[in-house]
């Protein structure tokens, strides 16, 4: 068995006791056998644990005793896992049959694809699916102004995401991983940074990726479905702690990760951006005034790690600034990544 071919499966768990029975049986239910499932608790309080607890004998399940975030336990669960390839999963997140194999093959195909990403599609909190099938997401992009999006979302799927294609990143919530891109721009031992706590920490990863040389590819034969909460049009939906970690963490996304020529760029779109940002937050979302203090406290630390970051650049200036549009960016793949799929559905007939 190559360590290429083996894959680590690693959720994340708060809370999620309305997801996780379903979201661990499509992960059971893929047809891949190579692979392992790691499953971290960060502490929950609704019945998540005892609805795991059955599945102890197929999963290595962890209970931490207190919440140490998405990043930090993602990490956790990283270090403990066994596979060349890492598919990071969110406990909302249904994985149709042939998710794990299609990310794999593609994968395999070029060794400077570190991270890829399917397809997925949205359902409700009740695992309820439109009538048409709507994306969530195909891979995620930056705008000028700093916003990380969701290529596709809220669109209805009318084929348009039907190709092979390089996009900026993925979103964790079903992401593959490539162990030796992990290896590679990991900072302080960490992948994801525990700085975030979480949201936007995979839009960081993306970012430090592009920077030090490592593709994103997706892959749209690899088809799931997701809960999505936090969306551009709900925050006030959200929790308050939540929108505070998003505040911080659009600085902290910066502070790591622009260079000076992207900032000179776009300095009147990211300014602009920022001065909407402080000012929501003064006048209404107050809770996410916490962020500047825990930017101001750690700015050493964070400085530090964008020196680290920098010093391992790979990539141009006008390269990275071909990704940053307020359209989404995409560019298409050789065609062997998808010859190597259809022989591999062929090949299981």
């Amino acid at each position: 068995m190559s360590r290429n071919d083996f894959v680590s499966v690693t959720i994340v768990t708060f809370n999620s006791g309305r997801f996780i029975k379903r979201c661990l049986e499509s992960v059971l239910d893929q047809d891949y056998p190579l692979k392992e499932i790691i499953v971290i608790d960060n502490n929950s309080t609704d019945g998540t644990m005892d609805i795991l607890e059955p599945f102890e004998d197929r999963c290595r399940v962890v209970y931490n005793e207190e919440n140490i975030g998405f990043a930090a336990a993602q990490n956790q669960a990283i270090g403990l896992a066994k596979g060349g390839w890492i598919l990071t999963l969110n406990p909302d997140v249904l994985l149709l049959k042939g998710f794990i194999e299609s990310l794999v093959t593609s994968g395999n195909l070029d060794a400077k694809v570190g991270t890829v990403c399917g397809k997925l599609l949205t359902m409700t909190a009740g695992f309820d699916f439109p009538e048409d099938p709507v994306v969530d997401s195909t891979g995620i992009y930056f705008t000028p102004n700093l916003r990380h999006l969701d290529r596709g979302s809220l669109e209805v799927d009318e084929g348009r995401f039907s190709n092979f294609e390089f996009v900026f990143g993925a979103t964790a919530a079903a992401a593959l991983y490539r162990r030796e891109m992990i290896d590679d721009i990991s900072i302080n031992g960490e992948f994801f940074d525990s700085d975030f706590f979480v949201y936007r920490e995979d839009a960081d990863v993306a970012w430090r990726a592009q920077l030090m040389g490592w593709k994103c590819l997706y892959a749209p034969y690899a088809r799931g479905y997701h809960v999505r909460k936090a969306l551009p049009g709900n925050r006030r939906a959200l929790p308050a702690e939540i929108n505070m970690h998003s505040v911080k963490n659009r600085f902290l996304l910066r502070m790591k990760n622009m260079t000076w020529d992207l900032y000179r760029r776009n300095f009147f779109s990211i300014t602009a951006r920022d001065l909407v940002v402080i000012a929501c937050c003064v006048l209404w979302e107050h809770t996410s005034l916490q962020a500047f203090p825990f930017l101001f406290r750690n700015w050493r630390g964070v400085i530090a790690k964008r020196r680290d970051i920098m010093a391992r650049r790979r990539v141009a200036d006008d390269y990275m600034a071909g990704w940053f549009n307020f359209q989404p960016v995409s560019k298409p793949a050789p065609k062997k990544f998808a010859v190597s799929v259809t022989r591999s559905k062929a090949a299981r007939r």
